[in-house]
């Protein structure tokens, strides 16, 4: 196990979809795992790439983007810390089906499709750990589809926020994340995050978002539909 994961281990072990996998799983998860930084702009991986496997943010933010008509890149969602993607060739698919790009510093951890595999010699439980993290991935994007069509605006910033919060109090994305993830104008999504703000739901911060009332989040996501 890279010594390095020493200082994470209480954020893996209580965070996201890693801290939730029984202990003895986990620990062979961390042994075949490896640390990387990433520097501001350096991609994790690439759409398109051909290598699989799964991808646990540790520190800092990851910003994904799919390719969109007109050879044109749309930011499709934000990785804060806990957060995880993957997916492998055992359940069919093919290549990578976004770019991930560090946003400032961030450290990650991977495993590649290679150690998962070996880790499943072991834990062939593993890849039902797998597919429900490729499950989570679709309710994401199905949940954000239907936001699309059934809430205004508004109520589409109160739920967004709290889907990028997982389960913690900051939001990865910033105030310009959000304004490109939902398309609408910054001027806009800054004038809903100063009534939510004045409401007592979100703390604003330099680039920064606090949750803290999420009753009221959902309260406004209600009082709009």
């Amino acid at each position: 196990m890279d010594p390095h994961l020493a200082a994470h281990r209480e954020q893996i072990d209580r965070l996201g979809w890693l801290g939730e996998q029984p202990e003895g799983l986990r620990e062979a998860l961390l042994a075949a795992a490896r640390l990387r930084w990433l520097t501001q702009g350096e991609w994790a991986h690439g759409e398109g790439d051909e290598a699989a496997g799964v991808l646990l943010v540790l520190e800092g933010r990851l910003r994904l983007f799919a390719q969109a008509p007109g050879d044109r890149e749309a930011l499709i969602s934000v990785m804060g810390p806990g957060a995880a993607i993957g997916q492998s060739p055992v359940f069919g698919g093919g290549p990578r089906l976004v770019t991930a790009v560090s946003a400032g510093r961030s450290l990650v951890l991977t495993l590649s499709d290679a150690a998962l595999r070996r880790v499943a010699q072991d834990w062939p439980g593993l890849w039902q750990v797998v597919s429900q993290l490729i499950y989570r991935q679709l309710q994401y994007s199905v949940q954000v589809a239907a936001e699309r069509v059934a809430l205004p605006p508004r109520a589409q910033l109160a739920s967004r926020l709290l889907m990028l919060a997982l389960g913690s109090d900051v939001v990865a994305a910033n105030q310009s994340d959000l304004a490109e993830l939902l398309g609408f104008s910054r001027k806009a999504v800054n004038g809903w995050l100063g009534e939510l703000a004045a409401a007592g739901a979100v703390k604003l911060g330099y680039g920064r978002i606090e949750i803290v009332s999420r009753r009221l989040l959902e309260r406004a996501m209600a009082e709009e539909r």
